[in-house]
């Protein structure tokens, strides 16, 4: 299996999660990602962006103002999954991959039920 890319930075986003017990890497679609309790919140794309699942309203907004774009699979475009592009850089990538976790962990969280 080919290398996604930017797994360097995938690499470094997950560095900011060592101490998260419930956080370990996994795989989207073929694609390396993290996940929290077994929920994928962060994935690379096949073209290297990374792919994060935040609430449709903050998804929405981040897609309005140019920082994220549409996730489409196949004819239909996803309401919770957004991609960055590399270039948004680090920063961003951070950001959303902190604000993914935040939200992924709280909608999977057993003791919301």
């Amino acid at each position: 299996m080919r290398e996604a890319p930017n797994t360097d930075l995938l690499d470094q986003i997950a560095e900011d999660f060592k101490h998260d017990q419930n956080v370990a890497m996994g795989t989207m679609f073929r694609s390396p990602g993290l996940r929290v309790r077994d929920k994928i919140f962060v994935f690379l794309s096949h073209k290297g962006q990374l792919i994060a699942k935040l609430p449709s309203d903050r998804a929405k907004e981040l897609v309005a103002d140019g920082t994220a774009e549409p996730m489409v699979m196949g004819k239909r475009t996803m309401r919770e999954w957004i991609a960055f592009p590399p270039q948004a850089g680090l920063a961003t990538w951070r950001e959303a991959a902190r604000e993914a976790h935040d939200y992924v962990s709280a909608v999977s969280d057993p003791s919301r039920s």
